[in-house]
């Protein structure tokens, strides 16, 4: 349980860091995205106001506004800004394509890009390694595409480093809380060692004052015989010993090895062994008793611990069921799984207090409970055997007038 609450801990802790890391990776690129993004639009924008200017003039290389005409090819060449423009008509066809800013793409190709862009009905956007914004013109619409092949390298470069920044983080994170985590709960570690050193020492000493008063009750009924004070004296020291003994098997069960020596056995043999006794049982308080127990189940664990958490499921389906209720008790094998199910009628179910049964001292009916002689206790042990043999248990009503316990290995 220790070792659990610890990884719980880290487990919180890595999550939130984690949702975190997330987040400033999201923020940094959706920025870093918008920033470019927004530049380009700019740049396009700019495009578009100097294609306006010379739109009566004859075509001819539209200089970049704010820089000076370059002067020989070579030179403009090597200028960073590079796009071309295709116009077309109202049906969508290419009637010119001006070539004059970019040597990296054919007319065909510019062709085939504005045609393949017109197509999406977006104004704006990218396609291969260029930014496009589509205007509308007198005789149709004017494609710009600006080569954002750097900035688009730049946006993946820097998601890429800002992962893999975030991933190395996490790890470091991770290794740092594993190393502290230990002193992180050391208080509720210490705190919790201390109350089941308390349970088990409380345990062991109740255990000699109740022996003690049992051994005077047997004098007493010798002497006087047996009356109701005797047989209400004898029923509550039973009652006691059986709490004490299941405080301290649960203090047991919350230790880092709860099942030492665990070993293989026959589940469907445990099985029979453990429902056995309840045949009888179930017959004097007038209920239906059925069972079906597929044979060749095996488990690797305490055969005596998991025979204790039957004994307790069917005693709970026993006490709890109603008048001439119904019981039934399945164990069987499925996709390489191993089920038990107990199910038993009952009066009423409260549907939103299922998941406390397993609660320590929770019973739903505190008078049932107190004449059945229940402590509450019962129902945790049992979940607690079955969770340090690495299973789950579960607790179900499907029409409020029944419940079904299902355990899994």
């Amino acid at each position: 349980m220790l070792k659990k609450m610890r990884w719980r801990f880290i487990m919180a802790a890595m999550t939130a860091t984690a949702a975190v890391m997330a987040v400033i990776v999201l923020v940094i690129n959706v920025w870093n995205y918008s920033v470019v993004t927004a530049r380009q639009d700019n740049m396009i924008q700019d495009i578009w106001n100097a294609e306006q200017r010379h739109v009566e003039e004859a075509r001819r290389p539209i200089p970049f506004p704010g820089r000076r005409p370059s002067q020989n090819r070579k030179a403009e060449m090597e200028e960073m800004t590079r796009f071309f423009l295709v116009e077309t008509d109202e049906a969508g066809e290419v009637t010119q394509v001006s070539m004059d800013n970019i040597a990296s793409v054919s007319e065909e190709q510019a062709a085939e890009y504005a045609k393949t862009v017109l197509k999406k009905e977006q104004d704006a956007g990218y396609y291969e390694h260029y930014r496009y914004q589509i205007f509308a013109t007198e005789s149709g619409s004017l494609a710009v595409f600006l080569n954002a092949y750097r900035e688009l390298q730049f946006m993946q470069t820097l998601f890429v480093i800002s992962c893999l920044t975030a991933l190395v983080s996490l790890l470091v994170i991770f290794f740092l809380v594993v190393m502290f985590s230990g002193r992180a709960i050391g208080p509720y570690l210490k705190n919790t060692e201390r109350q089941k050193r308390f349970i088990t020492d409380a345990g062991h000493e109740l255990k000699t004052p109740l022996t003690s008063i049992s051994t005077s009750l047997d004098v007493l009924e010798l002497e006087y015989g047996e009356d109701e004070w005797i047989l209400n004296i004898r029923q509550q020291i039973k009652r006691m010993s059986k709490l004490t003994a299941n405080l301290v098997t649960l203090s047991r069960l919350d230790e880092e090895m709860p099942v030492p020596d665990k070993q293989r056995f026959s589940l469907s043999d445990a099985v029979w062994e453990a429902a056995e006794p309840f045949v009888p049982l179930f017959e004097a308080r007038g209920k239906r008793y059925s069972q079906e127990i597929a044979e060749g189940l095996e488990l690797v664990g305490d055969r005596a611990m998991i025979q204790q958490m039957i004994s307790i499921l069917l005693d709970n389906g026993l006490n709890y069921s109603d008048e001439g209720g119904e019981i039934r008790f399945t164990a069987y094998r499925k996709h390489r799984k191993q089920y038990l199910e107990v199910f038993n009628t009952c009066s009423h179910v409260e549907q939103e207090n299922l998941d406390r049964l397993f609660d320590r001292f929770y019973r739903p009916d505190d008078s049932r409970s107190s004449k059945q002689g229940g402590s509450g206790i019962g129902l945790s042990i049992a979940q607690a055997v079955v969770q340090s043999h690495g299973g789950s248990i579960s607790v179900s009503s499907a029409d409020g007038k029944s419940i079904l316990f299902t355990v899994i290995f």
